[in-house]
């Protein structure tokens, strides 16, 4: 199936991803560290970081409440996938520069809930390898 559509057809596209947190700078290292990427900017108001041709911008909220996990009173909400090569190894690394492991692992056998340096849920999935 072919989901392209015809630039014609589209009235937007995406800029970049925009993430509310308590402190952007705190988030902004974490996630560049995360996933390789670099800090374009950082201040106490705002940080960015991109990588692989993607943005994420991390904006400070005065009184910033991170979701709680699980959250039995919303059935989905947004959150970050990040693909690893081992679990077990990714986990490792991320809880060392500031992630943590709830207990609450719906998927443990597929994938890992992690929590951000805010308390955000993100979710780590292992990457395909392609035998073919």
């Amino acid at each position: 199936m072919d989901n392209t559509q015809p630039e014609a057809d589209h009235t937007a596209t995406l800029a970049m991803l925009n993430i509310d947190t308590a402190d952007p700078a705190i988030q902004a290292h974490f996630y560049a560290t995360a996933l390789g990427w670099e800090i374009t900017y950082c201040d106490d108001n705002y940080g960015m970081i991109e990588g692989n041709g993607i943005k994420i911008g991390f904006g400070k909220v005065e009184g910033f409440q991170p979701a709680s996990w699980p959250d039995r009173a919303c059935t989905k909400r947004f959150h970050l996938d990040l693909q690893v090569d081992d679990l077990d190894k990714a986990v490792k690394r991320l809880c060392a520069i500031g992630a943590s492991e709830p207990d609450f692992q719906p998927g443990a056998e597929h994938w890992r809930v992690l929590l951000d340096p805010d308390g955000q849920p993100f979710c780590l999935t292992p990457r395909r390898i392609d035998t073919a």
